[in-house]
């Protein structure tokens, strides 16, 4: 292959390296957020689960206190009863007591819901620590694992540059900038040539240039993309004898 040629090939391909790890590299930031948006996700299903269950003992809480006030207002009602002068009096003293105890058994029914409630909260909070503890060894386990993989990266990507700026300085400067000028219009300088094609644009060349092309020993650009094409011929039959 010319010896120029075959420089640019090496650059095309350390750069398609080059590209590919850096690609990788530019993805970890929305890997990152994807862990924490996991574990966030299983914290506010957690924190809800805690919430309810406070929620659900606070208002326990509020009906105990407000049947100690009603006991005390009972007690009060029963005491006026030792007092009152009169048949009206009595009675609407008892209507009194009977509203308090009516007043105090809808809020011992609720203390009793709420008590039903908190033990299935309870058990809800608990089943959202598991699953959360879970999830968040799981967050742990891939944040190193993708610390580690990062660190890989930048390496490699470090390593490719080095190669590609070596690689680059060993290519004559007419070659080096045509290849550079095609890059920077089609994203790519090189590009495969198989069966009379251009691997990259997909168009077939003209007889004469496939031919000249398949020797491998001067640049040609593809007439329809201006890429510069080299031919990788396939490996030997291998014939294993019986």
């Amino acid at each position: 292959m010319n010896a120029d040629l075959e420089k640019l090939v090496r650059l095309h391909r350390v750069e398609a390296d080059l590209k590919r790890t850096e690609t990788e590299l530019a993805e970890v930031p929305r890997l990152r957020k994807e862990i924490e948006d996991r574990l966030a996700g299983d914290r506010a299903r957690l924190d809800a689960a805690k919430a309810a269950l406070e929620a659900s003992l606070k208002a326990r809480k509020l009906n105990e206190a407000a049947v100690q006030d009603l006991e005390g207002k009972r007690s009060k009602y029963k005491g006026q009863l030792m007092e009152v002068k009169t048949n009206k009096e009595y009675t609407a003293v008892l209507h009194e007591i009977e509203g308090v105890e009516r007043d105090i058994k809808g809020r011992e029914d609720v203390i009793l819901e709420e008590m039903e409630r908190a033990e299935t909260l309870a058990l809800a909070v608990k089943r959202e620590e598991a699953d959360f503890k879970a999830v968040e060894t799981e967050a742990k386990r891939e944040g190193k694992a993708l610390d580690g993989r990062v660190a890989q990266l930048e390496e490699e990507a470090e390593r490719l540059r080095r190669d590609r700026d070596a690689v680059a300085a060993s290519v004559p400067e007419d070659a080096l900038g045509l290849y550079a000028r095609v890059a920077k219009q089609r994203g790519t300088g090189v590009a495969e040539a198989r069966e009379g094609m251009c691997q990259a644009c997909h168009v077939r060349m003209r007889l004469q240039i496939w031919v000249e092309v398949k020797k491998n020993d001067q640049l040609f650009q593809c007439e329809s993309c201006s890429r510069l094409l080299f031919y990788d011929p396939p490996p030997p039959i291998v014939v294993v004898e019986p």
